[in-house]
């Protein structure tokens, strides 16, 4: 999901379409997958004639950040089969096209559109993504 300020512009779900072994490496897969579309829209953006000051994707994975900041270097015994081509994430944090940033499970409100989620959790949420009032209400 991609956001200017609160408001969703982007956001999309599609399954993966290799198998991975860990978490780890599914972020960091789903991560190489968005980050064409977060890059398109940086370019195009600037391409306009404005500045974007942060360029921040949010992770709540910390060993996936690890990954995508210091590419294999950071690789332990269960991610050396991790293929190099999903370190394309760590040469553009180096030239500073993106930033990577860590963001608690509980808050990263995206999970929404794959989690399910009921109540005040959900309410919360989808005020983020639609930019209502949480107490916002279909039936009015």
């Amino acid at each position: 999901m991609m956001t200017l300020g609160q408001e969703a512009i982007i956001s999309s779900l599609r399954k993966q379409k290799i198998n991975t072994k860990s978490s780890t490496e599914s972020k960091l897969v789903s991560l190489d997958d968005a980050l064409p579309m977060i890059l398109w829209t940086l370019y195009f953006i600037e391409a306009q004639g404005y500045t974007v000051d942060q360029n921040v994707v949010y992770q709540d994975n910390m060993s996936t950040m690890r990954l995508a900041i210091n590419g294999q270097v950071s690789s332990s015994k269960r991610t050396k089969h991790i293929k190099a081509r999903y370190y394309f994430i760590k040469d553009k944090i180096d030239e500073g096209e993106v930033e990577i940033r860590h963001c608690p499970t509980k808050k990263m409100w995206s999970d929404i559109l794959n989690k399910p989620k009921t109540g005040a959790a959900f309410r919360k949420d989808r005020a983020m993504l639609m930019n209502v009032p949480v107490e916002y209400d279909d039936h009015v």
